[in-house]
């Protein structure tokens, strides 16, 4: 598919904002409540943080029933004041040093072979939180020894040092989210900026992590031509997976959604995406960077190892 004829599909553009009623299509599993329950017992009772509840995210009970979730280090406040994020701002703790064990043991008793590893932004600690990230990685490998895991990381400022700290603990899937695109990027990620994500990812590949993502929201007042920009900058840093998903005000203190973002134009952007040379691409309304993690790394890595030719992956994906 071209993509530029992604505008030409038809659907209408985006209305002007605020938008309140969801769609159809914006309706999440609920999943099996007895599960969930006991999900929220045993994750409340190891005094671990999950983005799946910080972050309000609309899959909780899909993932929890699936027995999955995303840890969220070094506590549930952050140095940070993104305009789309339900993570609370302000002076966080100090590290906890048994945390990384701690995850590493839950990820055991939940029996999980994929395991994502999140935080909050810590612009207070020197190192922005990488060696805790470093060190959960390594209890992970250690008392769950046959988990992957992915690593969605904060830009730790682009200190290259840092993101060492992280790559050389052998993470399966290295994650930063790029978020939006660049002209709506101050706005969204205020004390972010989308150069300087493009340099995590490209300095996180050079390093020698073998798999890298990044995943991005949709309906802020993105256009076509930016959303296909951005696409061709992150896979210019060497990025393997992208994920693209709707956002969703959390709060009336949050930013307002601009649009909701068609089913279709999320399948034209798969398309798009996997012509770019993605070797795993994620989109759809509901999709958020961690959803079905493990699905999204094993298709990367099974392409790498076929070691298939770009055009053909993208032949052969929009064929099935």
């Amino acid at each position: 598919m071209d993509l530029l004829q992604i505008e030409k599909l038809g659907i209408p553009g985006p209305p002007t904002p605020p938008v309140r009623r969801l769609p159809p299509w914006l309706r999440a599993k609920s999943g099996h409540w007895e599960r969930v329950h006991d999900m929220r017992v045993l994750l409340g009772g190891s005094r671990l943080h999950t983005v799946c509840e910080e972050a309000r995210c609309p899959n909780q009970g899909e993932c929890w029933t699936r027995g999955t979730a995303t840890f969220m280090l070094l506590g549930d406040t952050c140095t940070r004041s993104c305009g789309f994020c339900a993570v609370a701002t302000g002076r966080p703790a100090a590290p906890d040093p048994d945390e990384p064990r701690h995850v590493a043991e839950v990820s055991r008793r939940l029996g999980l072979t994929f395991v994502v590893v999140t935080s909050v932004a810590r612009d207070d600690l020197e190192d922005g939180g990488a060696a805790q990230f470093a060190a959960t990685v390594r209890a992970i490998r250690e008392l769950n020894p046959t988990a992957q895991v992915e690593v969605l990381v904060p830009d730790f400022k682009a200190n290259r040092e840092n993101i060492r700290t992280v790559v050389e603990s052998r993470p399966t899937v290295f994650n930063h989210n790029l978020e939006t695109v660049e002209r709506l990027s101050k706005t969204v990620r205020v004390q972010a900026r989308y150069q300087r994500s493009l340099e995590v990812l490209r300095m996180a590949k050079a390093l020698g992590q073998p798999i890298t993502k990044t995943g991005i929201m949709l309906g802020l007042g993105e256009t076509v031509e930016e959303v296909t920009a951005l696409m061709r900058d992150a896979r210019e840093t060497g990025c393997d997976i992208l994920t693209i998903g709707q956002y969703l005000q959390p709060t009336k203190q949050h930013l307002p959604v601009v649009e909701f973002v068609h089913p279709d134009r999320f399948k034209a952007y798969e398309e798009a995406a996997y012509a770019l040379g993605f070797r795993a691409v994620y989109a759809g309304p509901l999709v958020r960077s961690s959803y079905h993690a493990e699905l999204v790394a094993k298709e990367s890595l099974a392409l790498a190892a076929a070691k298939l030719p770009i055009k053909t992956r993208f032949v052969e994906r929009i064929s099935e």
